[in-house]
C-alpha cells in the first residue's frame, strides 16, 4: 500500500487478508477492500506500527503490480488518434476510392466515420497474451524485424469480480481500480502482406515480449474518475501523447457490456482502454534502442522505460 512517497506491505498491517499476492486480493475485492480501507485509515491517522514500517518508495525495484490472467484492448477508441491513423498509414484505408481520395476527403470521411462510432458502435476489442507484460521500469527490447515500433498510453481498467453478461449500466459495480499500460505495437506488423484477406495480425504486432508495460500501481477505483484524466507520454523529453479522456469514443461500461457478452471476464483481468492521439505514426517518430519513454496518467503513476 502506498501513501504519497512512502510504502507498507500489506503483509505487515496487521489486518487479516487472506491473499498471497494482489491477483489474490483482486479474486475477493469485495471482502478485501474494506480491510484495506481500515489499514489506509489507521496508516493515515499515524499508526506507529505501519509509520515505523513504511520505506520510501525510491528505495524499491518496482515491479508490474501482479500477473493478470486475461488483458483485452480496445482499437481505435480515441477520436483524433484513429483520425491521424487514417491519415497516416496506407494500410487503414478500406478501398481503392479512399486510397486516391485528397488528404482533405480522407479526414472527412475519417470525421463522420468516428460520429458513426461513437453513437452506434460495438467496441472492436481484441486480446494480448498475458506473456507481453513488461514491468513500469522494466526495459522495452526493440525486435530486429520491426521498423516502426510504437507507443499507446492507456487507461486501463482492473476487473474486480467474474462478469458475464453485464449490462452497461451495472458495469462500474465490476470495477476494482485503474492502471497505466502502454499498449507497444510494431505498426509495419499488423497488416500481413502475404495474407491480406485475413486481416490484421495482433499476435506479431502487440504481443511480443514486453509490449505491455503494466503499473506501477494499481488504484482502486474510488479514487478514480476514468473520464477526467490526462494521459501523457513523452520520448526523450519530447511530449508525445497529451490528451484527456474525454475524447474516448465507446465509454468504459460498454466496453464491458460488450466484452462480457463474448468472453468469461475474471478478476484481474486489464481491459486497455484505447490510445488517444499522439503516436508514432502521426509524429513520424518510432523508437529505436537508446530511447527513453515516460507514461503517466492523473493520479495513477507514472512508467520510465529504456529502449535497448
Amino acid at each position: 500500500m502506498m501513501m504519497k512517497d512512502r510504502v507498507v506491505a500489506l503483509s505487515g498491517m496487521g489486518e487479516e487478508l487472506f491473499a498471497d499476492d494482489v491477483l489474490g486480493l483482486l479474486d475477493h475485492w469485495d471482502n478485501h477492500l474494506p480491510t484495506l480501507r481500515r489499514a489506509a485509515r489507521r496508516w493515515a491517522e499515524g499508526d506507529p506500527s505501519l509509520v515505523a514500517r513504511s520505506v520510501h518508495v525510491d528505495s524499491l525495484d518496482i515491479q508490474c503490480p501482479y500477473r493478470p490472467r486475461q488483458i483485452f484492448a480496445v482499437g481505435a477508441n480515441y477520436r483524433k488518434h484513429v483520425i491521424e491513423l487514417i491519415m497516416a498509414d496506407p494500410d487503414m484505408r478500406s478501398d481503392e476510392s479512399e486510397i486516391a481520395a485528397s488528404d482533405a476527403e480522407r479526414r472527412a470521411a475519417a470525421e463522420r466515420l468516428m460520429d458513426e462510432r461513437a453513437n452506434n458502435a460495438t467496441p472492436y476489442c481484441f486480446s494480448k497474451l498475458p506473456s507481453s507484460l513488461g514491468g513500469p521500469m522494466d526495459p522495452l527490447v526493440i525486435p530486429p524485424d520491426a521498423k516502426k515500433i510504437d507507443w499507446e498510453c492507456e487507461l486501463a481498467v482492473i476487473i474486480g469480480k467474474p462478469a458475464r453478461h453485464v449490462s452497461a449500466a451495472q458495469a462500474s459495480q465490476y470495477i476494482a481500480g485503474y492502471a497505466i499500460a502502454n499498449d507497444v505495437t510494431a505498426r509495419d506488423l499488423v497488416f500481413r502482406r502475404d495474407v491480406k484477406a485475413l486481416g490484421t495480425d495482433w499476435v506479431s504486432s502487440k504481443s511480443q515480449p514486453g509490449f505491455t508495460p503494466f503499473g506501477p500501481y494499481l488504484v482502486p477505483a474510488e479514487f478514480v474518475d476514468p473520464r477526467d484524466v490526462i494521459i501523457r507520454l513523452s520520448v526523450n523529453d519530447r511530449v508525445m501523447q497529451n490528451e484527456h479522456s474525454g475524447d474516448m469514443l465507446i465509454p468504459i461500461e460498454r466496453q464491458i457490456e460488450y466484452l462480457s457478452s463474448r468472453v468469461q471476464l475474471m478478476p484481474g483481468d486489464v481491459i486497455c482502454t484505447g490510445s488517444p492521439a499522439g503516436n508514432g505514426s502521426h509524429h513520424g517518430v518510432f523508437l529505436k534502442p537508446g530511447d527513453h519513454m515516460v507514461a503517466s496518467i492523473s493520479g495513477l503513476g507514472e512508467q520510465r522505460v529504456d529502449c535497448i
